[in-house]
């Protein structure tokens, strides 16, 4: 009877143990109480990698502000241009040299008039201001860069019937190259900046391209250097300044900044040195008796 007993109350004790922690093959889920959320597995570390946002470095944005009343030349030594404030926009005084269209050796010079002509906005198809020069003999559009502008258009030189003069305005209006050699240093460094910047911007729209697209932008990176040596070859001491291509350089950085969709961006300026704080002299020592 003992003995009866006793395996009864084993047994009840074993269905009591079972009933409290129920029995768990290998490899099955953990058990959950009734009510009890189950955690989310772990999120895998090899999960598909977020997509690069495409980025620059700061460049020198150009703006009207930086050409307005300055004298500026054609390849930095022929006919002058000054970009006007008017009332109502912006207007520009044009003098452009040329050569008779009879005889392409005699130099003859267009003057566009005493007051500035007026301009047209068109917006910023290149990342930088385009304005067009309303004048029926010689349409002229050109960008804003920073201190200079960049004609883009007429496609072909101009023939001013009334002067029977030949003028091809296309190219770089800049400062008077003479007086470029004491900011060589700076002008290295902006187009040190820009270059940068260029390069950056390619790798981003590369990135963000189909193999088509790629090829053709890969083309137009190696096309871009014979471009602008074609535009600078006739800025006046291009070879010892380097100002034309700089500021062609700084324009590609904003052209691609513009393609990629990217906000416009300053480079941060540099803060200027605080003033030294003058301390007050030591009292003179009195003397110990």
């Amino acid at each position: 009877m003992a003995c009866k007993t006793f395996a009864m109350l084993a047994f009840a004790g074993l269905t009591g143990l079972a009933q409290a922690q129920p029995l768990q093959l290998p490899g099955a889920q953990p058990f959950n109480p009734a009510g009890a959320q189950q955690a989310a597995p772990p999120a895998s570390a090899g999960g598909p990698p977020k997509p690069r946002v495409p980025s620059m470095p700061a460049i020198k944005l150009p703006s009207e502000e930086s050409i307005v009343g300055r004298a500026l030349r054609h390849n930095g030594a022929l006919g002058q241009a000054s970009f006007e404030k008017l009332g109502s926009g912006y207007g520009l005084r044009f003098s452009a040299d040329g050569y008779q269209s009879e005889n392409l050796t005699e130099p003859c010079v267009v003057d566009f008039g005493e007051a500035p002509v007026p301009v047209t906005p068109q917006g910023r198809p290149a990342g930088v201001p385009r304005y067009k020069l309303e004048a029926s003999a010689c349409p002229i559009v050109f960008d804003v860069l920073d201190g200079a502008f960049l004609v883009v258009e007429p496609a072909e030189p101009c023939v001013i019937t009334a002067a029977a003069c030949r003028i091809d305005p296309r190219g770089l209006w800049g400062p008077d190259a003479r007086t470029l050699t004491s900011r060589s240093k700076e002008i290295e460094a902006d187009r040190g900046k820009a270059e940068r910047a260029v390069l950056e911007g390619y790798k981003a729209l590369t990135a963000k391209s189909d193999p088509v697209e790629q090829r053709a932008i890969a083309r137009e990176q190696a096309g871009f250097s014979s471009e602008r040596e074609r535009v600078c070859r006739d800025y006046q001491r291009e070879g010892q300044v380097g100002y034309c291509a700089s500021r062609l350089t700084e324009a590609k950085a904003a052209s691609i900044r513009a393609r990629l969709g990217l906000p416009e961006q300053k480079p941060e300026r540099p803060r200027p040195p605080r003033p030294a704080v003058a301390r007050p002299a030591a009292p003179p020592a009195v003397p110990t008796q």
